[in-house]
């Protein structure tokens, strides 16, 4: 995972301290939400003054700015992991697609944590817009995934003379089916998710497979 980059203005400082006050606060804000969550909270928790906060990221907005963005680098590991594990080498390419599928809405959209902060991404984003675009700008998976498609397309295994809409359809029928269209997740349990990832990688399949 990245380290956060500093909000302009603000002293880079420790990291070990950095690291704190972004775990304090990350903590608070899924716990009790952003408006009910104070500086002195945040501060207390992470064991260092309030001035140090403001010094280290200037205010409430940057520190939720720095949280999203340190759960989208996250998700950018998760998704780089799951392609090594599952698209690079010899592969048969329905079995490797829902592998990686599988992997990435386990590890990454699994976890209670980024479920609890997509929700607080849902409502907070209605004062704070820019929220969702610090979600989608900072690494985007799909790039990843249309890189690998680019190689399918060359190697036969795919027909994607455009990867980047391949992986938009790919994340859209397989990823994508673990969130309503207000970005909150939707729990599922285990059969449900098998049956929603190998349905969706077929419908894909029917669309770019060679």
């Amino acid at each position: 995972m990245q380290t956060t980059t500093p909000a302009k203005g603000v002293r880079e400082g420790s990291a070990q301290k950095r690291e704190a006050i972004l775990a304090a606060a990350r903590e608070l804000f899924l716990a009790d939400g952003v408006e009910r969550t104070s500086v002195d909270a945040i501060a207390a928790s992470a064991g260092v003054s309030k001035r140090t906060v403001y010094d280290y990221y200037g205010d409430k907005r940057n520190l939720l700015l720095a949280v999203v963005e340190q759960a989208v680098d996250a998700l950018g590991t998760a998704v780089t992991a799951a392609i090594d594990a599952n698209l690079r080498g010899e592969i048969e390419i329905e079995a490797a697609l829902t592998r990686f599928a599988q992997d990435i809405t386990s590890t990454a959209l699994g976890s209670s944590d980024y479920i609890a902060l997509m929700r607080l991404l849902s409502t907070e984003s209605v004062n704070l817009p820019e929220l969702w675009d610090k979600h989608w700008s900072v690494g985007e998976p799909e790039d990843a995934v249309a890189e690998r498609f680019a190689e399918f397309d060359r190697r036969g295994l795919l027909v994607a003379p455009d990867p980047r809409l391949a992986a938009d359809h790919f994340v859209a029928l397989t990823v994508s089916s673990f969130a309503n269209t207000l970005g909150r997740p939707i729990e599922r349990d285990e059969q449900q998710t098998q049956h929603l990832i190998v349905e969706g990688v077929r419908a894909f399949l029917r669309a770019y497979g060679s």
